[in-house]
């Protein structure tokens, strides 16, 4: 389960386009950060994503992928282009194939071969078509879905959502989050050729003028026990109230939003209507990833959390320059891997209640994030040693945050409580 945003430069209060996306996978999955430089490919060579084997790109662009570790594609991303794309997982009435390609891996597909939102959009349609989407995506069990992409770069962004081979795509106008459910009604601008005509041999509608994609292609059973109406719903109501004064603040704010029935249990029981997504149900995901990003033709800044649940997590400034080790690169995943696990540790530590003072550490925590926010705005574009001074600084600065915590922690008994199934979760 997933949850992904976008407000574009006329609803922002910079001008900027913002982008921010919760990667909700199974509890305890690892979600890596890795960066891959731009490439060069010989004629022929081909690329084995996670299932399957395609034609390689005589070019791939430099991309920053935030992905499951076992997964050659990424849950979200972006390019030296400024292009960022995140997937949902949704559940239609089209068959699940047991191979093919991921939706992450046409998320990374896009992003080393794309410029723009338009070309990213061509090109997944154009891989969906020649190679299908399909596979497994689960990593303690199987899970088998369908795919929806918010893609978005510095001047654009589009909505593409899919099941099985046929698609629909819908140009966002000014604000639009998506979640694990269809929400392309009458409005597409873009489908697939066969799109209606498929829906009405089918008997999913009877005319051209009863059709509506979303409903007539929902697994509205596996939909509704999603919670994702509930999700997008509130990300989308939040964005269109905020209209012009949209910021980054505003953004990471709603990937930490639980739902109103949790307020004081947010770390004991899980709830699939929370977008910051807490796992120990019987079904349910959990949050192992965040990101938020500030597209400009001039500058691209990105906000990455590194960590599971985004509400203890601290987001980081980030951009694709040439500094070593922020972020990991690809031969570094091992780095990349134990950057997480830490964080999930902590995490852990804080279910078990042995960080007993939570909220001296959120006041710190979101202390740093504001003078680094600050920091940003302040220098503008900013030179190349600016950038790297607040990285360097910004990071450093957050792992003596959490290593500070863990210690005093550890002299703490670790005390868990929730419901059997949470406490089970936890206590692995």
């Amino acid at each position: 389960m997933c949850d992904t945003m976008v407000a574009l430069g006329a609803a922002t209060r910079d001008g900027s386009v913002l982008f921010a996306k919760n990667s909700d996978r199974q509890p305890r999955e690892p979600h890596i950060i890795v960066r891959i430089p731009r490439r060069e490919h010989p004629a022929g060579e081909t690329v084995r994503c996670t299932y399957i084997p395609i034609e390689q790109s005589q070019l791939t662009y430099e991309v920053m992928l935030l992905k499951p570790a076992w997964i050659w594609g990424c849950e979200m991303g972006c390019n030296e282009h400024g292009l960022n794309i995140g997937n949902e997982a949704v559940f239609t009435l089209e068959k699940y194939a047991r191979s093919g390609l991921t939706g992450m891996d046409m998320i990374r597909l896009a992003l080393e071969r794309c410029r723009s939102s338009l070309e990213a959009l061509d090109l997944i349609t154009g891989l969906l078509q020649e190679y299908g989407q399909g596979g497994n995506c689960g990593y303690h069990k199987q899970f088998y879905y369908h795919n929806s992409f918010l893609i978005a770069d510095p001047e654009s962004a589009w909505v593409l959502e899919t099941a099985g081979e046929y698609w629909a795509a819908e140009r966002v106008k000014d604000v639009r989050s998506i979640s694990n459910r269809l929400s392309i009604g009458k409005s597409f601008e873009k489908a697939h050729p066969r799109l209606i005509q498929h829906a009405m041999e089918r008997k999913w509608c009877k005319s051209e003028d009863d059709f509506d994609f979303a409903r007539c292609y929902s697994d509205s059973l596996f939909t509704y026990f999603s919670g994702s109406k509930y999700r997008q719903e509130f990300s989308q109501s939040a964005l269109e109230k905020n209209r012009g004064q949209i910021d980054l603040t505003l953004m990471t704010g709603i990937l930490r939003s639980h739902h109103p029935g949790l307020e004081g249990r947010e770390l004991r029981r899980p709830c699939l209507k929370s977008i910051c997504m807490h796992g120990g149900g019987i079904i349910g995901d959990h949050t192992t990833g965040s990101y938020a990003a500030s597209l400009s033709k001039e500058q691209c800044t990105y906000w990455v959390t590194g960590s599971p649940t985004p509400c203890i997590s601290v987001f980081k400034p980030l951009w694709l320059t040439e500094h070593e080790g922020i972020p990991f690169r690809e031969n570094d995943e091992d780095k990349a891997l134990a950057f997480w696990q830490q964080r999930a540790e902590f995490y852990r530590m804080i279910v078990q209640q042995q960080i007993p003072d939570i909220s001296s550490y959120i006041e710190a925590r979101n202390q740093l994030e504001e003078e680094w926010i600050q920091r940003v705005e302040s220098m503008g574009k900013g030179s190349r040693e600016q950038i790297q001074e607040v990285m360097e600084a910004a990071w450093s600065q957050e792992e003596e945050l959490i290593s500070r915590y863990m210690e005093e922690g550890r002299s703490c008994p670790p005390r868990l409580q929730g419901s059997p199934i949470f406490r089970r979760t936890w206590k692995r």
